[in-house]
């Protein structure tokens, strides 16, 4: 009976320790702001026909009017704003784009003076309270509801589109 009981503990261990080491998929919800193709390109066009023309002529060159991020840098950046957020007592909760315009400066290069997109995350100070058995964090009250994290550093330098102009689709 002690030899059953011993083989029987033994698999049961095996069989945690080869499911604990096995990667396991995290579960995402299907995004709710997607938009067709047909939409896309139609503000594509929009930002083309009324905007980005006007801006090329007020800077005298052809004007970027994409940004490309790898899912990797994306990725990265997505765990650097929630681990030094954490660390610097924020609840991260998003990401805000911005648009922005390089310094018509050599530093630049061939950016210089070009629209860049640049990302910088969103949240609410964590004001910790301190109770005898346990610590629970409360969210103290802010009048934005999703302010800029300026603690964090901004993402930019993605790549713009070639030559810089991209029309969507881009194929």
């Amino acid at each position: 009976m002690k030899k059953f009981n011993y083989g029987l503990l033994t698999s049961l261990f095996l069989i945690f320790l080869f499911q604990s080491c096995t990667e396991v998929e995290v579960k995402h919800d299907e995004p709710t702001q997607l938009i067709s193709n047909d939409v896309a390109k139609e503000l594509n066009q929009n930002y083309n026909r009324t905007r980005h023309a006007l801006i090329s002529q007020s800077i005298n060159k052809e004007d970027a009017n994409s940004t490309w991020y790898s899912i990797k840098e994306l990725e990265n950046y997505i765990y650097y704003i929630k681990r030094e957020g954490k660390n610097k007592g924020y609840d991260v909760d998003g990401i805000r784009f911005y648009l922005g315009a390089y310094p018509n400066t050599s530093q630049y290069s061939h950016k210089a003076n070009m629209t860049t997109i640049f990302l910088t995350p969103t949240g609410k100070k964590v004001d910790v309270q301190k109770g005898s058995v346990l610590n629970l964090p409360t969210m103290m009250q802010t009048e934005e509801e999703n302010p800029d994290v300026d603690e964090l550093s901004p993402m930019n330098f993605g790549t713009m589109g070639h030559p810089p102009k991209a029309i969507y689709p881009s194929n």
